[in-house]
C-alpha cells in the first residue's frame, strides 16, 4: 500500500458524506415485539481533527447510539485502545522486528558503530480469532490469537529507504480477553516462521477465513522479465541476501507474490503455507466467500486485474481454477459500472506449480518476445512493467503462464488489465455483495484519448480520490468458453458505490479532497450484524487518514477514527460477538510520512508526532472498543421494550442444535474448552453449556426441560426451547 515506493504512481484520494445512521439489525417493522425491540442503531461520527495536537494523535470521539422500540436511547462511547507499538517488546520479542531464515533479528549496520535490528514502522493486516482448546492466559481471561502483518521498513538507521530491501514479517500474539469488560491485553508474541516457504515478500492486507485461518498476502511482485535482464532492477537480490544472510544468494522471483495461509493450533503455534494455485500477482489480500471455495483478490498497482479463484473443495485452497474478469462497461459516471465476463486461466494444484518453480523456470522459458507488433504475438500492457509488450506463449507453457505470470497470460486471453490501485475486498453474505476499494480512479481507468494502449475496456470519469465498488454475486454462471463456474458467488456486475470529491485547490490543512468524505479507500471490512461497511484510508489527499462507518441501507457515513498526519489506517477487521464482545481492529503505519500539511502547521504537527511515535519509527497495533455486540444491545434493553422471553416448555425432545440453527439463518459458535455454544440470531443471543439444564437468553437465565447433551458428535438441545427462541 505504501505510496511513494511504487514507481509511476500518483497518489490521491476519495470522499463521502458524514454522520451515519444505521438501521436496526432487526428492523422496526418486523412482526414480533422482540424484533421491534431495537428501532435503530446509529454511528454518531466525530469531527475532523483541529489543531496540531489532534492531528498528531490516533483517537476517536465517535459513539454508537441505540434506540429501542419504546424510544429509550442507549449510547455506547467508542475509544481507541493501543495493544502495542511495532517497536515495543511483547513477552521478550520486538513486535515489528525483521528476522532471517533462522529466526534471528536482521541487523541494520547503516550507522557506523551502532548496529540495531531492523524494526518495521508499518503494521498492516490483523486477524483476531479464538482457537478452540487453547489454554487460558496468565491473566485469567479468554485466550485469543492475533496475526499481524508488518508490511515493510520505511528507512534504515541512517535515514535511507529500506522499502522492499529487508524481508517483511508477521507476528502471532496471544491475547487475553477480559471476561467481564472485553478488554484485550497482549500476553506473548512470536514471529511466524516462513523459512519453509522462502520467506515473506511485502505482506499487505489479509483476512480471516470461514475456517479460522489467516490469509496473508505478498504484493508488488518483482518483474521476472526485468530480473532476468538485469537483477539489480528489482528488490529481489537484496531481499534474499538479507533473509538468508548470504551475499551470494541469487533468488527466484517466482518464489514470491502468492497468498499465504497461516494456521494456529491450540498450543498457539503457527504454521504457514503458500498457495501457488491462487496465482501470482500483486496480492493486496484474498477474501473467501461463505461457500469456503470462492476467493476474491485485490491487485495493487497500475494496469492491474480482477481475479477470482474457485477451489475444488471447501476449506481447501490447495487446488482450484483461476479466473480473470473482462470489464464490459455500461456507464462512465461515479466510478463507472460494468457487466463482468469471466475468463478461465486454467486449473492447478499448489504442488504442480511449486514443481514448475523448482525447475528453475525463467520468464524466457515461458514466453517469446518481440519489440514490435508481429504475427502470432499478443499486444498487452500490465503491471509490473507498465509498458506495451508483445508476447507469444511457448508450446506447453499454459499452466506455468497462468499461475506464475497470471496477469500477462490473462491479458493475452482478453481479460481487462486497466484497473488502478485495487485495494481492499470484503463481503456482505446476506445480500450476496462484494465490495472492492479502488484507491485512485485515474490513469489506466480513464479514456485512452491518444489511442496508445492495446485496449480501452475501462474509460470512466477520473476521480483521483477514489471509489468503493459494489459487486453483485450469483450462481449459475458460465465462463467465456461456456463452461459452468462451480460457485454460487460469482461477481456478475460492478458499479461505483461511494466516490470521492476532488478539490480544485488545497484547503488550509493541505487537503486536496473533501475532508468530510472518504478519500482514497483502502482497507475494507463488513459487519453483518450492523449492516455496516468499515473503510480505512490510505490517502495522499487528506492531511489525516480516517476510518469510516458506512451504512449500506441508508447510505449515511460517519468518521469514527483519525490517525496521525502522514499515517495510513491499516489492519481493519470487524470482529463480531467474540465471547459476547465486538471490536474493530485498526492499526496505523508510518506516522508523519509523506505529509501534505503546509508550513508552519506541518512543523508543529511533526514535533508532536515525534513525541508520540518514537521519532516516527513506531507504528501502532490496536482496536476501536465500545462497539456493542448484539448480546450487549439486548442486555441493555429496558424491560418494557419488548425483549425476548422464553418460558420453560413441556416438550423435552432433542434436536441437533447446529444444523437446526444454521438452517434458520443463525450464527453458531462452539467454545470447546468449556463446552459452550453461542447462538446468535438477529439481536438475540442464546448461550448454553453441554450437560447443563439452564441457558442464558440475552444475558438472562432460562430453565430447560432437559439437560443439553452430546450425541454422535452433535450438541442436542430441547426442541421446545429452540422453537420459542427462533420466533423472537
Amino acid at each position: 500500500m505504501k505510496r511513494k515506493r511504487i514507481p509511476n504512481k500518483k497518489w490521491a484520494a476519495p470522499v463521502l458524506g458524514l454522520a451515519l445512521v444505521l438501521p436496526a439489525a432487526l428492523p422496526a417493522q418486523a412482526a414480533t415485539p422482540a424484533q421491534a425491540a431495537v428501532k435503530s442503531i446509529e454511528f454518531v461520527g466525530m469531527n475532523a481533527p483541529a489543531g496540531a495536537q489532534q492531528m498528531a494523535q490516533v483517537y476517536t470521539g465517535a459513539s454508537v447510539k441505540v434506540t429501542y422500540g419504546d424510544g429509550t436511547v442507549k449510547t455506547f462511547p467508542l475509544a481507541y485502545k493501543q495493544l502495542f507499538k511495532s517497536t515495543d517488546s511483547v513477552g521478550g520479542t520486538i513486535a515489528g522486528v525483521s528476522v532471517d531464515a533462522n529466526g534471528k533479528p536482521i541487523m541494520d549496520t547503516s550507522a557506523p558503530n551502532n548496529p540495531v535490528p531492523y524494526v518495521s514502522d508499518a503494521p498492516d493486516a490483523n486477524s483476531l480469532f479464538q482457537v478452540p482448546g487453547m489454554s487460558p492466559t496468565s491473566l485469567g481471561g479468554n485466550p485469543l490469537s492475533l496475526v499481524t502483518h508488518y508490511e515493510y521498513i520505511t528507512s534504515n538507521n541512517a535515514g535511507d529507504s529500506a522499502y522492499g530491501l529487508v524481508p517483511a514479517s508477521m507476528s502471532l500474539t496471544k491475547i487475553d480477553q477480559n471476561k467481564t469488560t472485553g478488554e484485550l491485553t497482549p500476553v506473548e508474541l512470536q514471529k511466524v516462521d516462513f523459512s519453509g516457504v522462502d520467506g515473506l515478500w511485502i505482506p499487505c492486507n489479509g483476512s480471516l477465513t470461514p475456517w479460522n485461518t489467516h490469509l496473508g498476502s505478498e504484493e508488488y511482485e518483482a518483474d521476472a522479465r526485468a530480473y532476468e535482464a538485469d537483477p539489480t532492477q528489482t528488490y529481489l537480490s537484496s531481499f534474499v541476501q538479507n533473509y538468508y544472510q548470504d551475499t551470494t544468494k541469487k533468488g527466484n522471483p517466482y518464489d514470491y507474490n502468492y497468498i499465504v495461509e497461516v494456521s494456529v493450533d491450540q498450543d498457539n503455534k503457527a504454521s504457514a503455507v503458500k498457495h501457488y494455485s491462487l496465482g501470482r500477482f500483486s496480492h493486496e489480500l484474498a477474501k473467501v466467500a461463505p461457500d469456503g471455495k470462492t476467493v476474491y483478490f485485490g491487485d495493487d498497482g497500475g494496469n492491474t486485474m480482477l481475479f477470482m479463484y474457485v477451489a475444488d473443495k471447501a476449506q481447501d485452497l490447495s487446488a482450484g481454477t483461476l479466473y480473470a474478469a473482462k470489464w464490459i462497461q455500461t456507464s462512465a459516471a461515479n466510478g463507472g459500472s460494468a457487466n463482468l465476463e469471466w475468463i478461465s486461466l486454467g486449473h492447478a494444484t499448489d504442488d504442480e506449480i511449486r514443481a514448475e518453480i523448482d525447475k528453475g523456470l525463467t520468464f524466457s522459458d515461458i514466453f517469446e518476445t518481440s519489440d514490435k507488433p508481429a504475427d502470432g504475438f499478443a499486444t498487452i500492457k500490465t503491471y509490473p512493467s507498465g509498458k506495451t509488450e508483445y508476447l507469444k506463449l511457448k508450446p506447453g507453457m499454459e499452466k506455468a503462464a497462468a499461475f506464475l505470470e497470471s496477469r500477462r497470460y490473462a491479458a493475452m486471453l482478453g481479460a481487462t488489465s486497466e484497473f488502478n490501485k485495487m485495494e481492499g475486498v470484503t463481503l456482505n453474505a446476506k445480500d450476496k455483495k462484494a465490495y472492492i476499494a479502488m484507491s485512485y480512479v485515474e490513469k489506466s481507468m480513464e479514456k485512452d484519448s491518444k489511442g496508445a494502449d492495446p485496449v480501452d475496456d475501462i474509460h470512466v470519469d477520473k476521480i483521483s480520490s477514489g471509489v468503493t465498488y459494489e459487486l453483485s454475486l450469483g450462481g449459475g454462471q458460465k465462463d467465456r468458453s461456456g463452461e459452468a463456474i462451480a460457485s454460487d458467488y460469482v461477481p456478475q456486475t460492478m458499479k461505483g458505490l461511494l466516490w470521492g470529491e476532488d478539490l480544485s485547490a488545497p484547503d488550509a490543512k493541505g487537503d486536496t479532497a473533501a475532508d468530510d468524505k472518504v478519500a482514497n479507500p483502502d482497507n475494507l471490512s463488513y459487519s453483518e450484524q450492523l449492516r455496516t461497511l468499515f473503510i480505512g484510508e490510505d490517502s495522499g489527499m487528506h492531511a489525516n487518514n480516517y476510518v469510516w462507518a458506512y451504512n449500506i441501507d441508508t447510505g449515511k457515513l460517519s468518521r469514527i477514527l483519525s490517525t496521525p498526519s502522514g499515517a495510513e489506517a491499516t489492519g481493519l477487521q470487524a470482529v463480531e460477538d467474540l465471547n459476547g464482545f465486538s471490536y474493530v481492529m485498526s492499526n496505523l503505519q508510518h506516522p508523519g510520512d509523506e505529509m501534505i500539511v503546509p508550513d508552519p502547521l506541518k512543523t508543529e504537527v511533526l514535533n508532536n508526532i515525534d513525541a508520540n511515535f518514537n521519532n516516527r519509527k513506531s507504528g501502532v497495533v490496536g482496536y476501536v472498543s465500545g462497539i456493542p455486540s448484539m448480546e450487549q444491545i439486548a442486555a441493555a434493553a429496558p424491560e418494557e421494550s419488548g425483549g425476548g422471553q422464553i418460558s420453560s416448555p413441556a416438550d423435552d425432545s432433542l434436536i441437533p442444535l447446529r444444523d437446526t440453527a444454521q438452517a434458520a439463518g443463525a450464527k453458531v459458535d462452539w467454545h470447546g474448552k468449556n463446552k459452550e455454544v453461542v447462538v446468535t440470531k438477529g439481536t438475540h443471543t442464546l448461550r448454553l453449556n453441554v450437560g447443563e439444564k439452564t441457558a442464558l437468553l440475552d444475558g438472562k437465565s432460562v430453565s430447560l426441560p432437559v439437560v443439553t447433551q452430546f450425541s454422535k458428535g452433535k450438541v442436542m438441545f430441547p426442541s421446545g426451547v429452540w422453537d420459542q427462541f427462533a420466533k423472537l
